[in-house]
């Protein structure tokens, strides 16, 4: 038989994941963000838990073939733009959508030869000082692509960094507001965080990344179920064996848990080759059987222990959920996890390894 881990995709939690975000800006367009495979969860697999958006956004143009591939005729946006000149080609023959937050990008629609005006999106940097023009360079770059007959409309965009947390977005919508001043055109602000925590920033269109996959952004002030989300992902696996200990034994690589009595620890296929953190301490929760339960001792390369001292009825081939859905109802949020790892959620999604079998389910 195959090794017992697997990972599921719920197209029914990312549709109403997305219809959460619709909720939280009734009256902008909303697209489904899909970099980096779908955040790790597949394009393809996450496309029909997420046909309901308005546009799909992602990175380079591969993903974008894929989208068009699956049947999409709507709007894909190249959140990062063109890398190179000739990318503009592809952009024509398959109506893409892309950002511009260089001079050299405009440079390049300058010289590009097409039959159809190009939709761009051009970015302000607001105050995230990574891409974009920043203050009168935003203005000057506008006039240049208006005066471009390569391009049919102009998209204002900006991104924000600290939607998630106490500063807030105040300081950037009022950057934002100052260069785009009388300038005509749809605006493009909200992030998921924009889109939950301060959902009255207009916008015409918003961008729903990690909230369509039930992460909440600003964990841990606030939970999925705070926001009304829900797992699109689930990882679970089995008990393959049981150990029992005496006080004073110690656990995996490294002995870095030691039992301080007798207890009884299960070992779970499932380990850092398959994206679970090798950096995730003991103390780390899990379900066995839904129940919750922690992790003890060092992840290894295909296998980790946790505590069945307290859940005598489980043992060999009980269900383990690293995370996501549990049996009979029972829920472990991905944010846990990745708050016990010190890390986030976006980053356990995207770890996930190729080796992991993953079913799209309902």
């Amino acid at each position: 038989m195959p090794r017992p881990i697997e990972a599921l995709v719920h197209s029914g939690a990312l549709a109403r994941n997305l219809a959460r975000a619709r909720a939280g800006a009734p009256d902008a367009q909303v697209w489904a963000v899909v970099k980096a495979n779908a955040y790790g969860h597949g394009i393809e697999r996450a496309y029909d838990g997420l046909r309901g958006a308005d546009g799909f956004a992602l990175l380079d143009l591969a993903e974008a073939e894929r989208i068009r591939a699956l049947g999409w005729r709507g709007p894909v946006l190249l959140l990062e733009g063109c890398f190179e000149p000739r990318d503009l080609e592809l952009c024509s023959r398959l109506n893409l959508w892309h950002a511009v937050h260089q001079e050299r990008q405009i440079d390049w629609l300058a010289g590009h030869k097409t039959q159809h005006g190009h939709h761009v999106f051009l970015k302000m940097n607001s105050g995230m000082n990574r891409l974009g023009f920043a203050g009168a360079a935003y203005r000057s770059a506008w006039a240049r692509l208006n005066a471009l007959p390569q391009v049919e409309q102009i998209t204002l965009m900006t991104h924000f960094s600290d939607a998630d947390g106490p500063r807030g977005i105040a300081h950037q919508v009022a950057a934002f507001e100052a260069a785009t001043a009388d300038l005509p055109g749809e605006r493009s602000l909200a992030n998921s965080a924009g889109v939950l925590r301060h959902g009255g920033v207009r916008s015409d269109w918003v961008r729903a990344g990690i909230l369509s996959y039930g992460s909440a952004p600003d964990f841990p002030e606030h939970d999925i179920a705070h926001w009304g989300l829900e797992p699109a992902m689930t990882l679970r696996s089995r008990v393959l064996a049981t150990q029992q200990l005496a006080a004073g034994d110690t656990v995996g690589y490294g002995s870095s848990y030691t039992a301080a009595g007798p207890m009884r620890i299960g070992i779970v296929a499932c380990g850092y080759a398959d994206g679970y953190p090798r950096h995730a301490g003991t103390g780390s929760p899990v379900l066995v059987d839904g129940m919750r339960t922690a992790t003890v001792g060092r992840v290894s390369m295909d296998m980790l222990a946790i505590d069945l001292t307290a859940l005598p009825a489980s043992g060999v081939d009980s269900i383990v959920t690293l995370w996501g859905h549990g049996p009979g109802g029972s829920m472990l949020p991905i944010d846990e996890v990745a708050q016990a790892a010190g890390t986030i959620g976006y980053e356990l999604m995207c770890a996930l390894a190729p080796r992991v079998p993953v079913t799209a389910v309902d």
